[in-house]
């Protein structure tokens, strides 16, 4: 697959906090029969930044949904910022409020302000001025402020998805998780987006992001994790994930990205 940024070059590996911001543990997940997440063991500290690859079906996307339980799991424990999502699924609201996830589904009705300044009024009880004044300070991060009173329909796909990054930016997450987020977009589209993610690694954010963007993954990523038929197979900084793979299924899964 074709990527916005040069696959050759791997930075010198950071330094990362020793805080743990998230830890899963023994997390598992069924759809009916199917076991799409098995014994899932996964530490992630703050500031770190991780890339999640891995064929289609192989439950990258279903673990980045069970860390703000858009998707339940049945088993297992899942602790983010000292706070503890078990089986029975307490403390979902405490948990969302320090988790931002991009998602594609902007309200086409609002315009562009309108759908950044939703959440903080809402869920945060933020006066309709303060949460104006922080859906335009985000969306000057994310280079689109002169867009703000657009509605999504009169936006380029990249626009709209940096609009749907500064919306989660809004309610000031602690952990950003993007699933493929530039699935939908057209090649020329896609830099925009990964650049703005980029800046936000730069700033400090400690991000999960599941994608098929191998440069995007040797620029940004602390870790790459790989993930097949429900399992994390080998997770390894970009440097040894690119150039050594251990397990065969990684190998054979890097031997078809990187040539098409």
């Amino acid at each position: 697959m074709a990527s916005a940024y040069d696959t050759t070059d791997v930075p010198a590996p950071r330094p990362v906090s020793g805080e743990v911001v998230i830890r899963m543990a023994g997390v598992q997940k069924w759809y009916d029969s199917f076991h799409v997440l098995k014994d899932i063991e996964l530490e992630v500290h703050k500031g770190e930044r991780i890339v999640i690859c891995g064929p289609s079906g192989s439950g990258k996307s279903t673990l980045i949904r069970c860390i703000n339980q858009l998707e339940k799991h049945q088993k297992g424990t899942i602790t983010v910022n000292g706070v503890t999502i078990d089986a029975h699924h307490r403390h979902l609201d405490q948990v969302r409020r320090d988790v931002g996830m991009v998602q594609f589904n902007l309200f086409p009705h609002l315009t562009v302000v309108e759908n950044c300044m939703l959440a903080p009024m809402r869920v945060r009880g933020t006066s309709k001025q303060e949460a104006r004044d922080i859906a335009m300070k985000y969306l000057a991060r994310v280079r689109i402020p002169e867009q703000a009173d657009k509605y999504p329909g009169q936006l380029s796909g990249g626009q709209q998805q940096r609009v749907a990054i500064a919306r989660s930016l809004c309610m000031n997450p602690k952990v950003m998780l993007f699933d493929e987020p530039t699935s939908a977009l057209d090649p020329e589209m896609v830099k925009e987006v990964l650049d703005t993610m980029i800046g936000l690694a730069e700033d400090g954010m400690t991000m999960l992001c599941v994608t098929h963007e191998m440069g995007f993954a040797k620029s940004v990523a602390d870790r790459v994790i790989f993930m097949d038929r429900g399992e994390i197979v080998e997770q390894a900084t970009p440097a040894e994930f690119f150039t050594n793979p251990r397990s065969e299924r990684t190998r054979n899964f890097l031997g078809q990205i990187l040539t098409h």
